[in-house]
């Protein structure tokens, strides 16, 4: 499954959702390039040589693509970059998550989810959290 991803801890998190305990990412400037399988194939199909050089032409595929893709156009020199943080409270929003829902999902207090959707409120320069969800999308800074 390959799924393009906008925060540090979110690969993990969705790998736990889904039951996977065994994953291989790879960073592709401040997006995130995520190709997972189960542990089984892992141990039981690919032997280490193999699994070495999988991870190895992983990594050379993420600096390519950091080469073809160049600087993340979707930050603006204009704003603060959003953090990993603030993309990953979002996405959790645009998903329909409530404040205690993310909160819980990514063991943080409640007023810091308040507190990084104020931030990305501001740094996209609108006034609450459906129009922020609206703003990254439009942006492409989250799916």
């Amino acid at each position: 499954m390959l799924e393009p991803i906008g925060a540090e801890r979110w690969p993990y998190e969705l790998a736990l959702k889904y039951g996977i305990r065994d994953a291989l990412t790879c960073s592709v400037g401040q997006r995130w390039l995520v190709a997972y399988w189960s542990r089984q194939v892992l141990t039981n199909l690919l032997t280490q040589p193999l699994r070495l050089l999988l991870i190895a032409a992983a990594g050379f595929a993420a600096q390519r693509l950091e080469q073809v893709i160049g600087e993340d156009s979707r930050q603006s020199a204009s704003r603060p970059p959003i953090t990993p943080r603030e993309l990953a409270v979002l996405r959790l929003v645009s998903l329909g998550s409530r404040t205690s829902e993310v909160a819980k999902l990514l063991d943080l207090g409640e007023e810091t989810v308040r507190s990084h959707l104020k931030k990305v409120q501001a740094k996209l320069g609108v006034r609450n959290r459906a129009h922020a969800v609206a703003e990254a999308v439009r942006q492409q800074l989250i799916p």
